[in-house]
């Protein structure tokens, strides 16, 4: 079976968590009636409550209101280390991810972090040297699990992903590990926020031969990208460059399986696992 426990607690991960659970017992409220207010799930707001899960931006703001902690959370959260285990040039596009109306992703390296199960996540991470010391790994995992709260967030976003189908014949972690992904990408695929195509592997037109890329809509309906590569990555910002990411993504859409028959092509791999 396949680990599913939590990264190990940091000092101001306990300490968030030790603020949140104060405010929430003064609000005389349990977990559950705490999780149906902020509109996050039981698992997540006790995960946070016991220092194992790093809050988001929006889960801080919304805590903060409901039990009107008089900007203590707020202030609590300013020294929860948010962005340890990113890596440095990807740290400005994740703020950007939290306040993003969409988000959009295509991906012929690896499965895209907000869709990866812990296990692929270990497998990835180990694969690629230098290997990470225990510490390294357990602040790397922690600040992916953050991210994937942006998945269930309100205001919700809207994904979408194209993934090669070559990314899954790999069994990267063994097939265990590919069972466990592909049933979770299956969830996710039920998620009313998420589009997710896969790129079939004979596919003789495709317009994403440059690469991986990322395209994000802010609140204020400006477009920007992302363009990552080995230990470096680019936030996009000029419109030309950022029209033609645009473009590309656009005609991938129309390459790639549609959602219903990705879905379908997920099950048939699941099954011949």
């Amino acid at each position: 079976m396949v680990n599913r426990a939590e990264p190990q607690a940091s000092g101001s991960l306990r300490a968030f968590g030790a603020a949140l659970k104060v405010f929430r017992e003064r609000s005389l409220l349990t977990q559950e009636q705490l999780a149906e207010r902020l509109s996050y799930s039981l698992a997540s707001v006790a995960s946070v409550e016991q220092g194992r899960r790093m809050p988001t931006a929006h889960f801080v703001e919304r805590a903060e209101e409901v039990l009107e902690s008089f900007g203590v959370l707020r202030a609590v959260a300013r020294h929860v280390g948010r962005q340890r285990g990113l890596a440095v040039w990807f740290r400005e596009w994740a703020q950007l991810e939290e306040t993003a109306v969409g988000l959009s992703t295509y991906e012929c390296r690896v499965v895209p972090g907000l869709l990866q199960t812990e296990a692929y996540t270990r497998a990835v991470m180990l694969n690629v040297p230098p290997p990470p010391t225990e510490e390294q790994l357990t602040q790397r995992m922690t600040a992916r699990r953050a991210r994937q709260e942006l998945l269930h967030r309100e205001p919700p976003i809207a994904f979408s992903f194209i993934i090669e189908e070559s990314v899954l014949l790999r069994h990267t972690g063994g097939e265990e590990v590919t069972r466990e992904l592909i049933d979770h990408l299956l969830e996710c695929t039920e998620l009313w926020n998420v589009e997710l195509q896969i790129m079939p592997v004979r596919q003789p037109h495709h317009a994403g031969t440059d690469g991986p890329m990322r395209l994000l809509e802010t609140p204020e309906r400006e477009w920007l990208g992302y363009s990552e590569g080995q230990k470096t990555g680019q936030l996009i910002t000029d419109r030309e460059a950022v029209s033609v990411m645009q473009m590309r993504c656009a005609k991938m859409r129309s390459q790639a399986l549609s959602p219903a028959d990705s879905a379908e092509l997920l099950r048939r791999m699941r099954g011949a696992l």
